[in-house]
């Protein structure tokens, strides 16, 4: 029973969020942590972060495996199932609904205007949720490093217009990832077993 109101609570919250925000699952982003994070604690901050990578680098929209993820995490296959239909609903009867009448529906002038203003929140929604996910990272110096470096890159491929898809980024950051952990994997076990054989010559001794 306590699963279902979950699974319900989890619903009304993705199909609000998924209803109000504009500019697709990046926009969302902010929106999903401030409710699931700072408001419900749902889910910790360092973990959201995580979820975030997880969700952009694994296939389908951003949202979708959000939700997904969020909801099993909650209420177990019955909260991904409920998390990831409210956040698909919404989208799925507004676009059916505009589809009807889409040829009409872009001839009004004030509807053009609206999205014009709507474009301009959704780089301020993306923006800010790209910020605070920075303030989350850790700030070691690979991470500061990667972090710079990526800018940099996306800003000096898109000035020359050179086209490097996100996947790159994606998966030379997961290498560097991986990289870092085996060498410090690495260096830790060896360390431990030098100080394992002090420990031993030690006791010998003794």
């Amino acid at each position: 029973m306590e699963k279902i109101k979950r699974a319900l609570a989890l619903f009304l919250a993705f199909f609000k969020i998924g209803l109000f925000t504009f500019g697709g699952g990046y926009a969302m982003i902010a929106i999903m942590e401030r409710e699931f994070v700072e408001k419900k604690k749902w889910i910790g901050h360092e973990e959201f972060i995580d979820v975030i990578a997880i969700a952009e680098s694994t296939p389908g929209p951003i949202a979708i495996n959000s939700a997904t993820y969020i909801g099993y995490k909650n209420a177990g296959v019955l909260g991904s199932l409920f998390a990831t239909l409210g956040v698909v609903l919404p989208s799925f009867i507004i676009i059916f609904c505009i589809s009807l009448v889409f040829d009409k529906f872009l001839q009004f002038v004030w509807v053009q205007y609206a999205f014009r203003g709507i474009q301009a929140c959704v780089v301020f929604l993306i923006l800010s949720a790209g910020l605070k996910m920075v303030k989350g990272v850790k700030k070691t110096p690979v991470n500061l490093i990667m972090l710079i470096l990526t800018i940099l890159c996306l800003v000096g491929f898109s000035a020359f217009a050179i086209d490097f898809s996100s996947i790159f980024y994606i998966l030379i950051g997961g290498v560097v990832g991986l990289t870092v952990y085996l060498i410090g994997y690495i260096k830790n076990r060896n360390k431990k077993k030098i100080e394992d054989k002090d420990d031993a010559k030690q006791g010998g001794r003794e």
